[in-house]
């Protein structure tokens, strides 16, 4: 009977092995199941299993490894991997919409493995090889209240973001900062910035209409008071949070006004990741923005701490299919 994957929930490798291998033989304490760290899925094109055990050492290495209050997973490969592997290529350019690496995590030996969730690629220490350094985030990380102390797992702090020369704008609730620079690439950042930049890749917030409506009323409050200290207390006034009033279908969530007067049609996308997390828009959202470009602005906030009703933001005017890249998650299938 192969036990069904569930998260936070406790696996031996046996286990691990018939839910994704069944047809193959498991051989305890040898062989690719029973013994590998990274494990390659069968008949999977990129998929695979990562079996974490703290505290371990390979050919004289000791890995050191680490799980953030936010689920960022700091994590080695192999000692004898380069950059050049294919192996290591196939993280460096992991897309977690396609491809799928599954964490199991132990924190001593003799324990199970805990099954604590699919991986999505944040970053790669580009001035280390043999082995080569990642930071993953965990995606939908909610770990249970006490499970953490259940299996031994103690979690790190994230660094805070140090970036003030981008501040152009500051309120008590929200700081306006300039939009990031296009990536083109992949490339991995250096040892510094690996160890010290604060990293996260949480665009399931999206999805939570809690966290979404605390950033639509973090904007809204900001237009109301940028037009009211321009002397436009009537404009602001005229506001209006269209999403609450006629649902999300409008393809915009704040109806406002510029300085000028014209009207603004405002899109409010908020994560709790940093400023280069990806984030989800509806077809219906993105059309939107393109058929009224002239007047359609995304308010990207980041950073946010919903205890504490912060966050940065930047704004970016007009197609959203101009400044960013839009990648399909799912599509409609009929004959």
């Amino acid at each position: 009977m192969v036990r069904p994957l569930r998260k936070y929930s406790d696996y031996s490798r046996d286990e691990v092995h018939n839910i994704f291998s069944p047809h193959t033989t498991f051989i305890p304490q040898a062989g690719t199941w029973g013994l590998h760290g990274i494990v390659k899925i069968p008949n999977r094109e990129k998929d695979y299993v990562f079996f974490v055990t703290y505290g371990q050492s390979q050919s004289g290495h000791t890995f050191d490894e680490g799980i953030t209050e936010e689920g960022i997973l700091t994590w080695q490969s192999q000692p004898r991997h380069k950059f050049t592997h294919s192996t290591i290529q196939d993280f460096i350019n992991h897309n977690h919409l396609t491809n799928n690496i599954y964490l199991f995590l132990r924190t001593a030996k003799g324990r199970d493995y805990t099954y604590l969730g699919q991986l999505a690629y944040l970053s790669h220490d580009s001035e280390r090889e043999e082995p080569v350094h990642f930071k993953w985030q965990i995606l939908d990380w909610e770990l249970p209240e006490g499970r953490a102390q259940e299996i031994g797992l103690v979690l790190n702090q994230t660094l805070p973001q140090q970036d003030s020369a981008s501040i152009q704008e500051s309120l008590p609730q929200l700081t306006k900062t300039d939009p990031p620079a296009p990536r083109t690439s992949t490339q991995g950042v250096t040892t510094r910035d690996f160890h010290g930049r604060k990293v996260d890749y949480s665009e399931v917030d999206s999805k939570r209409k809690d966290l979404g409506r605390a950033g639509e009323l973090l904007v809204l409050e900001y237009e109301r008071k940028h037009l009211i200290e321009a002397g436009l207390k009537d404009l602001a006034n005229k506001i209006i949070h269209t999403s609450e009033v006629i649902g999300d279908g409008a393809g915009y969530d704040i109806e406002s006004f510029t300085i000028e007067g014209e009207k603004k049609y405002i899109e409010v996308k908020t994560t709790t990741g940093g400023i280069n997390t990806p984030f989800l828009m509806s077809i219906n959202e993105v059309t939107f923005s393109q058929q009224n470009s002239d007047n359609y602005y995304l308010y990207r906030i980041y950073d946010f701490k919903k205890q504490y009703g912060t966050g940065s933001f930047f704004v970016i005017p007009g197609n959203i299919g101009e400044d960013f890249v839009l990648e399909p998650t799912q599509f409609k299938v009929r004959r």
